[in-house]
């Protein structure tokens, strides 16, 4: 279950986040897919959290967005992370034409438990 942290600027459109809201989720599966976290296109409440923050006066950052994702390690997805990450971010740039924004990928060492609906 992928943990995806938006921080961008001020000036960023309202619209420009909703379609970032919109368009992440699947991006990011697609992105962080693996034979042990298989990605079937059917995501369900949980699969992808995303959490947006808005930029503080003390913050600084030279890009209008940074999209840092979190996702469980796995020697699969450790071992092309790069090519994973740029083709998250040109999918992102074709989904949302944002230009100015970076992305982050971290397979931290991680476990995760969540209740039943």
């Amino acid at each position: 279950m992928p943990l995806v942290e938006v921080t961008y600027a001020p000036d960023v459109p309202e619209a420009t986040l909703r379609e970032l809201g919109s368009v992440l989720p699947h991006l990011v599966s697609v992105a962080v897919e693996c034979p042990e976290e298989p990605y079937d296109g059917d995501l369900q409440p949980g699969d992808v959290e995303l959490r947006f923050r808005e930029l503080g006066p003390f913050d600084r950052c030279g890009l209008d967005v940074v999209i840092e994702v979190r996702s469980k390690w796995f020697e699969s997805r450790a071992a092309n992370r790069q090519e994973r990450v740029d083709q998250l971010h040109e999918s992102i740039e074709e989904a949302t034409g944002l230009d100015d924004f970076g992305v982050y990928l971290s397979l931290p060492v991680a476990a995760w438990s969540q209740g039943e609906e």
